[in-house]
């Protein structure tokens, strides 16, 4: 039989089902706000995994096209690798549930959440946060949970909780925390830059929320929880605990302050292998006990310098940053590139510019009508960065969670589109790592943005804190490197610029974190990030000026929605004609905005110049040097813009009499001409003989005062042609230019035919 349970929170009720879906995972909970739905199981599996030496969690997400009435894009009309949100959301119910089981916990345990139905008003992440932290508390698993997520924004000077989707995107920040009574397990944010006490202040009624959501759901618990089941701890062997202490314990403390990453991991290793070689007889298999009683032990050590002896392991003072060298126009033919190194870690930034319509990322996920990607940050972690051999199969959860991190840390600085019509893709390549890694991206591509001469409002660095805490001792740590991120309890990363942080990341497993621990790590990122600030600014301390010489030139136009047909010509005739004459990229969008890329000015001006006559009313009294198109028996047809006519009559070809219109012209033939009506029908009459007796007025132009050379020899030619009988003058046919017979519709292809076929 079905339970549910429900709670208000943002002001809105939350309902948690269970008992009646998914009956055979360990627990199944499907939560439900307004119409979105979200089910999440939790299954562990019966026996513990030999031999590894890492706990095996694994949390899905899956959403599911059919909730919000779509089917999937493409050929295969199946969900298929999961969606960058679906992975991201993943990662922060990971994170939120992870740091709470047994260290020493073996058996595998997934959790799978299945976004069932989705309003597109009502975020489904953070339900299936809750919804998981119910799954675990109810079931048999050993977990010490539960923990509560919630959702800050701050919108008009105001925190509004858990923002509907409307709300996010006007919001000056965007805060994700889940946490238990305790204190909080994890942070996602991104702001547009806020000052560390209004994050301290969305912090705290973060967790007063988080606070009611974990009470009910510890009442839930007891009401219809499980036994949990018993997991035993490994056995110690003691007698190998006692040598290790009393023979390398200090050895070990005096490996672990080595300063180079492979020197001091070597040192380490071969103090293991002391160990293993002197108990090889008596514990052959041994092997997995010693290096899990090292990790212990190297804790220990990390923890007990910090603490106790105020010192780092490489050196440094608590607020110190690792010495960094900041280099810009690396690479020759890359738009924009920066290398970024702090201490043992390096990223290489490289920003690429593209077209918007054509570069950015279209996305295929469950939201209606998701807006394309025109900023898009990619973090690749190959295993060369820290000296491993391993198989590169693409980018996984932890490379996409990193990029991500440092995308929205940079996107708010991002020019808007109107004034940038550019796509940005940033790549960034870890070539060393030793803690810090996204962050380094953050200051990387900052750099490389500037170095292309993308017109970013400010520049952005960030760094990542440590925290160590026991016995109510603790030690806040700037620019923590990969030992002490390992081994500490909390990892806090900070990015921003000089006036407020734009994302900010944490992971906690200290339990409670006060107001004053808070401010103080806030307070040291904030000072290390204007060190590193002054630093990158002394390899380039503003956007270049200029757009880099190997970037494309994009301009952009805007023109009647109507006129749009014009452009693309029947078939997409016209466009390809254009883009075949200049070279450019040619975007059209459905508004009227017309985006024209080239990597040489002058084909996208050209292109330009072709799209505003296409577009552009011609009007009486134009000059035009224009081209002949074909000939009928009573005059020419003449091209004076791209896919535009006229008629220019026999009469109105010169003061000399013309016998038939082939002694005058020939098809392709260039000649000077003047818009003498557009008539009722918006017919296009032209003249050539008024054009040239207008001479005055066009010569400052240098094209049509050569042109009107030219016409000035046909002219002598035409005086010599013989009389006869011609075609009669239009100008001496009262009522009307045009002659009655001998025309037909399709002689004008500017008219626009009913069937809409050359619109």
């Amino acid at each position: 039989m079905a339970d549910v349970f429900s709670l208000e929170v943002g002001g809105k009720s939350i309902s948690f089902e269970t008992g009646r879906m998914a009956k055979q995972a360990n627990a199944s909970v499907v939560a439900r706000c307004d119409d979105t739905v979200v089910l999440v199981t939790a299954v562990m599996s019966e026996n513990a995994r030999e031999g590894l030496d890492f706990f095996p969690l694994l949390v899905d997400y899956e959403e599911r096209y059919y909730s919000a009435g779509k089917i999937p894009g493409g050929f295969i009309k199946r969900e298929g690798r999961p969606s960058e949100s679906a992975i991201l959301t993943a990662r922060v119910i990971d994170r939120s549930i992870r740091s709470l089981f047994p260290e020493y916990m073996r058996n595998d345990i997934h959790v799978v959440g299945t976004v069932l139905s989705v309003d597109q008003v009502n975020p489904p992440n953070i339900i299936a946060i809750n919804a998981a932290s119910m799954a675990l508390a109810i079931s048999n698993i050993p977990w010490d949970g539960p923990i509560g997520a919630v959702r800050i924004a701050y919108i008009d000077g105001k925190f509004v909780i858990n923002p509907t989707e409307e709300q996010i995107p006007t919001s000056s920040l965007d805060l994700l925390v889940a946490g238990h009574k305790g204190g909080v397990t994890m942070v996602e944010a991104g702001a547009n830059e806020v000052s560390e006490a209004l994050l301290i202040d969305a912090l705290e009624l973060a967790q007063s929320e988080i606070n009611r959501i974990v009470d009910f759901l510890l009442d839930i618990r007891s009401r219809i929880g499980k036994e949990k089941a018993v997991i035993p701890a490994p056995a110690r062997i003691e007698e190998i605990d006692d040598w290790a202490r009393q023979n390398i314990a200090d050895e070990l403390h005096s490996a672990v302050q080595i300063h180079a990453k492979g020197e001091r991991a070597s040192a380490i290793s071969a103090i293991s292998q002391k160990i293993a070689e002197n108990f090889s007889e008596k514990y052959p298999n041994s092997k997995n006990y010693i290096s899990s009683l090292m990790d212990e032990m190297v804790k220990h050590s990390v923890r007990k310098l910090i603490l106790d002896e105020v010192r780092r392991a490489d050196g440094r003072a608590m607020d110190e940053i690792r010495p960094i060298t900041c280099e810009v126009g690396l690479l020759p033919r890359a738009h924009g590139s920066a290398l970024f190194t702090r201490g043992e870690t390096q990223s290489l930034a490289v920003t690429t510019l593209g077209m918007v319509g054509t570069d950015d990322q279209m996305l295929d996920g469950i939201r209606w009508n998701e807006p394309p990607k025109r900023f898009i940050l990619h973090y690749n972690f190959p295993p060369y960065s820290v000296g491993e051999v391993r198989p590169m199969r693409g980018p996984g959860r932890r490379e996409i969670g990193h990029g991500a991190l440092a995308e929205r840390a940079l996107r708010v600085m991002m020019p808007e589109e109107g004034d940038f019509p550019y796509v940005v893709r940033i790549v960034s390549d870890i070539l060393e790592s030793n803690g810090s890694s996204s962050m380094a991206t953050v200051c990387g591509g900052s750099l490389s943005m500037m170095d292309a001469g993308v017109p970013v409002k400010k520049a952005v660095a960030g760094v990542a804190m440590g925290l160590i805490a026991d016995n109510g001792k603790f030690g806040i740590l700037t620019d923590i490197q990969g030992l002490e991120d390992h081994y500490g309890d909390m990892d806090f990363k900070v990015a921003g610029t000089r006036d407020g942080v734009t994302a900010l990341q944490m992971d906690n497993k200290a339990g409670g974190i006060t107001r004053a621990i808070l401010e103080q790590a806030l307070g040291q990122a904030k000072d290390g990030r204007m060190k590193i600030l002054d630093i990158m600014a002394g390899a380039l301390e503003r956007a270049r000026p200029e757009l880099s010489p190997n970037a494309p030139r994009i301009l952009t136009l805007t023109v009647d929605p109507e006129k749009i047909r014009e452009i693309i010509g029947p078939g997409g005739k016209m466009i390809r004609s254009i883009v075949a004459a200049t070279g450019a990229k040619i975007d059209v969008e459905d508004d009227g905005r017309v985006y024209i890329s080239a990597m040489e000015s002058e084909a996208a001006e050209e292109a330009c110049r072709i799209i505003n006559n296409l577009t552009r009313e011609i009007k009486a009294g134009e000059l035009f040097k224009g081209k002949v198109t074909r000939m009928i028996n009573f005059g020419a047809f003449v091209e004076v813009l791209p896919g535009k006519e006229g008629l220019l009559h026999v009469s109105e070809i010169s003061t000399n009499h013309i016998p038939k219109i082939d002694d005058a012209f020939s098809v392709g033939d260039e000649v000077l001409v003047i818009v003498k009506e557009i008539d009722d029908m918006n017919r296009i009459n032209l003249s050539r003989r008024r054009a040239i007796e207008a001479s005055a007025s066009f010569e400052s132009d240098p094209v049509l005062t050569a042109q009107l050379e030219i016409e000035r020899e046909r002219d002598t030619r035409y005086a010599t042609l013989p009389k006869g009988e011609g075609a009669p003058r239009r100008d001496a046919r009262p009522g009307g230019d045009r002659p009655r017979g001998n025309f037909h519709r399709s002689d004008r292809p500017d008219r626009r035919r009913d069937n809409g076929h050359d619109h």
